[in-house]
């Protein structure tokens, strides 16, 4: 179990504590705020075997990581990891239903897939994010993986856009080298979007991009949460320096070495 606490909150000294889940009811805790920020907030259409839980084929062989508040008892930030053997159990990452993986099939045996990142709307101007990717580095040192890689989602209220016009930045700066490309099943139709328009990252895409990680193609669709998914590797080795630091708190010198 990875426990810590920080300080957070007005006028008091409450604490948030981050750890993987232990029982299947701690795994209910986190698909709850799941449901709760991904179905009822963003309007995702999950396929909900139980009222009110966001849960799917894959959570029973991931690890969940959550941030806790101790003075509720709610889980109010959640991160799921799918570590290289137990995605061999299951018969494959998640992003493999939306990206085709096959050039990086020489980094499986180090390759640890994040998804589901979550945080109670409430909580997300403090250090819930800071202590899910402080215990992630820990995750990853004690487990000795080389590789994380996740789907990065983007909102397509503007039918896409944004995230056509973000990619078009993107592949100039951190496009993968040609390796490390994945390939969507279901593309955005990125050519026909992108006019050139501005676009920022989400806070999520940034905190990736500032550690190094890599846009390995283009973005795709998810109908279900209606995003556009990037495909983002980032390898441990390349995380050093002070976004690091920022990120992955006292744990950053240690990613930096275990690679």
């Amino acid at each position: 179990m990875l426990t810590e606490g920080v300080e957070c909150g007005e006028g008091g000294r409450a604490r948030l504590s981050v750890g993987l889940a232990m029982t299947p009811s701690d795994v209910e805790d986190a698909q709850r705020l799941r449901y709760a920020v991904f179905a009822e907030e963003m309007g995702a259409r999950l396929p909900c075997r139980r009222p009110g839980l966001d849960e799917d084929r894959f959570d029973p062989f991931c690890d969940h990581l959550l941030v806790r508040d101790p003075a509720t008892g709610e889980v109010v930030g959640t991160y799921r990891i799918l570590r290289p053997e137990r995605a061999a159990a299951a018969g494959g990452y998640y992003s493999e239903q939306e990206f085709d993986l096959s050039r990086l099939a020489h980094l499986r045996p180090g390759l640890v897939e994040l998804g589901r990142s979550c945080i109670h709307p409430d909580y997300r101007t403090g250090p819930a994010i800071a202590l899910l990717w402080a215990a992630l580095a820990r995750y990853m040192v004690r487990g000795g993986h080389r590789f994380l890689i996740g789907c990065a989602s983007i909102g397509m209220a503007d039918g896409g856009r944004a995230a056509a016009n973000l990619y078009r930045r993107l592949e100039t700066t951190h496009l993968a080298p040609p390796e490390y490309r994945t390939f969507a099943r279901c593309p955005l139709p990125v050519a026909e979007l992108a006019d050139g328009a501005s676009a920022e990252p989400p806070p999520l895409v940034k905190g990736y991009l500032r550690m190094g990680a890599y846009v390995c193609g283009e973005p795709a669709w998810d109908p279900d949460f209606n995003t556009a998914d990037l495909p983002i590797l980032l390898p441990v080795a390349r995380v050093s320096g002070r976004h690091a630091r920022h990120y992955l708190g006292d744990s950053a010198a240690a990613v930096s070495e275990a690679a």
